[in-house]
């Protein structure tokens, strides 16, 4: 470029002090011509990004004197490219901006209640130290031990589960806990803890039911008096069916009730105790097949109707699952008394100080080595059968000969502590698998026990240590697709006959003749009556 002429931005800039021509002086006015002329050429403003160079070069200065970095010249072409950056950015000054809150903020919220450490948790845990044995399972060791066969949760969620139980054990008084497992939904699952409570406190239940049954007997009394002022004003018909007894459910801490069950939905969320399930709910429970959603309150739609709702058909389905997979090593339980051994109805077992533990080897190759701890379910609905047809003395004599063609055999099922090698399979498929946790190194492998008849059951043994846990949709293997119960045939039609047989209309012709009929006879009437009153 030659010499900057008068009109361009540069002129008079290209030497200091001197215009271009050398034996001429600049003049001031020339020289503030040429700055106004260039700052009028830095503030041109993009027709693309609608910046000028002259604000863009002010605001770099800007932020390198604010910050002052290191080694400014290395790095100007980013702080340029910062600066532009920033004038790029919505302008939110009329609106609310959304802040997004991280998952890994929300989960740390939700969990962050299971880390908080309660004022009476000293007091529990010197309580337990007293009594001996620690009432709070140790979720993370069961968890490593069926870790070895690939079966279980992650370390986070299970140690999250065991701050929960933990929760659990300081809020309700518990005598023992164990860690069921974990249900699948559709919307939510469930996460299931096993407890015993205090004695005192299943009393204080019974004794609740028990104020509920004498106040739902007085409401039938008051009820039955009304009923029969009714009856003596008028008589309906009354109805000749009479439905078939209802099968009484076992006592807490029995049977299908011998322990009590807590549920949640995640870590953290409240725990709530499930109801004592009924033979009716079992019963209906084994004739249906329903994906839980979640929701303790939602209504189970099936047919046959289920008598309950999804809390009382997860209970219905835990009792099930109990019954048919919680198992151990034989010999590791023995009855308390010598007597009960003999007796199918025994329930109470203790643990045998004698106990010696088979080799992982022998448990896995033989099944007469594992054996059921938990009393099967009979197609009653119960463990222990019961005579539904049995009434009061008072009603005995008056149903004598009703009951006499109505007995019912007495049900009996596979006494406590009954070898698995005795378990029926399914069609090709054993109702058990047994496997080791590894071959590569026998001596240190764990005994993994799978239930094929309940996908989702696992047991494992080590020595005196041993566990059952689930983790499932709460289904039973079925080796035919589920064929829902179709409904009952309908009844026939109650026979016709003349006294239920509706009459034929008149025609208008027979109406007429009936009215001149009643018209003559009426006066034939007035004439009798006349001639009476003449004759008087």
């Amino acid at each position: 470029h030659g010499p900057y002429q008068p009109h361009e931005p540069g002129y008079g800039l290209d030497q200091p002090g001197y215009s271009p021509y050398e034996d001429e002086i600049p003049d001031p006015q020339t020289r503030m011509l040429a700055i106004k002329n260039a700052k009028a050429y830095l503030l041109k403003t993009s027709t693309k990004s609608g910046l000028n160079l002259y604000d863009h070069f002010a605001n770099i200065l800007t932020k390198i004197l604010d910050e002052q970095p290191t080694n400014t010249v290395d790095i100007i072409e980013n702080i340029s490219k910062d600066v532009k950056w920033a004038q790029f950015r919505k302008k939110m000054d009329t609106l609310c901006d959304e802040h997004l809150v991280p998952p890994t903020f929300e989960a740390s919220e939700k969990y962050k209640a299971l880390f908080i450490k309660e004022d009476g948790e000293e007091e529990h845990e010197e309580l337990e130290e007293e009594m001996g044995q620690p009432s709070l399972p140790n979720v993370m060791e069961t968890a490593f031990y069926f870790e070895q066969a690939g079966i279980g949760l992650s370390k986070d969620e299970s140690y999250y589960i065991f701050l929960a139980l933990k929760n659990l054990i300081n809020l309700q008084p518990i005598q023992t806990c164990r860690f069921w497992g974990k249900i699948l939904g559709l919307e939510m699952n469930y996460i299931i803890a096993e407890v015993q409570l205090q004695e005192g406190e299943e009393e204080e239940e019974i004794g609740e039911e028990g104020e509920e049954i004498v106040e739902e007997g007085e409401k039938e009394m008051g009820e039955a008096e009304e009923d029969e002022q009714k009856e003596q004003e008028a008589e309906p018909p009354k109805s000749t069916y009479k439905p078939p007894p209802e099968i009484p459910k076992e006592a807490n801490g029995t049977g299908t009730n011998k322990y009590v069950y807590f549920v949640c939905n995640e870590p953290g969320t409240p725990w709530v105790k499930l109801p004592p399930v009924t033979p009716a709910q079992i019963v209906c429970a084994r004739k249906i097949k329903k994906f839980f959603t979640g929701w303790l309150n939602a209504p189970v739609v099936s047919f046959p109707p289920f008598p309950g709702n999804e809390a009382n058909y997860l209970r219905a389905q835990i009792a099930r699952i109990s019954a048919g997979t919680h198992v151990s090593p034989n010999g590791f339980y023995q009855f308390e008394n010598e007597d009960e051994e003999d007796d199918e109805g025994a329930d109470t077992y203790e643990e045998n100080p004698e106990f010696e533990p088979p080799p992982v080897a022998e448990m896995v190759e033989s099944l007469a080595t594992w054996a059921h701890h938990v009393k099967g379910i009979l197609k009653q609905g119960r463990c222990v059968w019961i005579n539904p047809s049995q009434k009061s003395e008072e009603n005995e004599e008056e149903e004598e000969e009703e009951e006499e063609g109505e007995e019912q055999q007495e049900e009996r099922g596979p006494p406590l502590l009954t070898l698995i090698s005795e378990d029926g399979g399914m069609k090709d498929i054993p109702a058990w698998t047994a496997q080791a946790s590894t071959d590569l190194i026998p001596q240190y492998s764990v005994a993994i026990l799978q239930s094929n008849r309940w996908p989702g059951a696992y047991a494992f043994a080590s020595g005196r240590k041993f566990e059952n846990i689930y983790f499932g949709w709460g289904h039973k293997y079925s080796p035919e697709s589920h064929t829902p119960a179709l409904p009952r045939p309908a009844q026939a039609e109650f026979p016709s006959g003349p006294g239920i047989t509706e009459t034929v209309d008149p025609t208008v012709e027979e109406e007429m003749a009936f009215k001149a009929a009643q018209e003559e006879a009426l006066a034939e009437d007035e004439e009798g009556e006349d001639e009476e009153e003449e004759d008087d």
